[in-house]
């Protein structure tokens, strides 16, 4: 029900109550001249108890400012759900930005780590094909094992450390000075990882047996001391 028909209804009472007072006080009235009217005692007593003028409208103003209360109370109920449906879209549309973002960040990691193995992977193919060509090309590619290491030895001089020197290459390459390992590419007599680090003692580090020689006897003084610490810590590890 609107203000509107509140407000209606109220004053609408207030006159019917009014015009039940007038009729009650006009059969009143009529007694002084000597008529006799039938009074019903019940009908009477509701009327008596209903209000009439002054209290009619305190009545029909009650009834207002209720309806005005009512009306209050259900806008700010409205209101409010009005307010937390719009929160809880929000906090929805926050959380779903949020979960997409993180689907994006995710997809974009993984592209760039397939990435990153694919050139890796294309890096490592290269040199692998770059290690077999210089290696198809070189003029010494039928040298025999013998004659590289009796290239080592008269590099090497001590016959111990040698024997020590012969024995990692041994393990490493079977004397191949173009061994290329399959998985790690790492190349020549002590396979060096990558190859290209035999540069440092000469440019022809891919054909050349003295080259590699050479470079693995430095690393291995220069790291284990001599060949043959070098080979002590092989044959705890298989690796130097």
């Amino acid at each position: 029900m609107t203000r509107i028909s509140v407000r209606s209804v109220a004053v609408v009472s207030a006159t019917a109550v009014t015009a039940v007072g007038a009729v009650v006080g006009a059969a009143a009235g009529s007694e002084g001249k000597g008529a006799v009217q039938t009074v019903d005692v019940a009908s009477a007593t509701l009327l008596a108890d209903a209000p009439t003028g002054a209290q009619a409208q305190n009545v029909s103003d009650g009834i207002v400012r209720q309806a005005d209360a009512q009306q209050v109370s259900a806008d700010t109920a409205a209101r409010k759900a009005a307010e937390e449906a719009a929160r809880q879209k929000a906090a929805a549309d926050a959380q779903a930005k949020a979960d997409a973002d993180k689907a994006t960040k995710a997809a974009e990691d993984k592209a760039a780590a397939d990435k990153a193995a694919a050139d890796k992977a294309a890096e490592t193919k290269a040199a692998k094909q770059q290690a077999n060509q210089a290696a198809a090309q070189s003029p010494l590619a039928a040298v025999p094992s013998g004659s590289v290491q009796e290239i080592a030895r008269q590099i090497i001089g001590d016959d111990a450390q040698f024997q020590c020197f012969s024995q990692i290459v041994t393990r490493e390459s079977g004397w191949n000075y173009t061994a290329t390992n399959a998985s790690s590419g790492a190349y020549g007599l002590v396979q060096a990882l990558p190859g290209s680090k035999m540069a440092t003692a000469g440019a022809d580090w891919r054909t050349n047996p003295a080259t590699q020689i050479k470079w693995g006897l430095n690393y291995m003084n220069s790291r284990y001391g001599s060949p043959c610490g070098a080979w002590s810590f092989w044959q705890s590890h298989h690796w130097y």
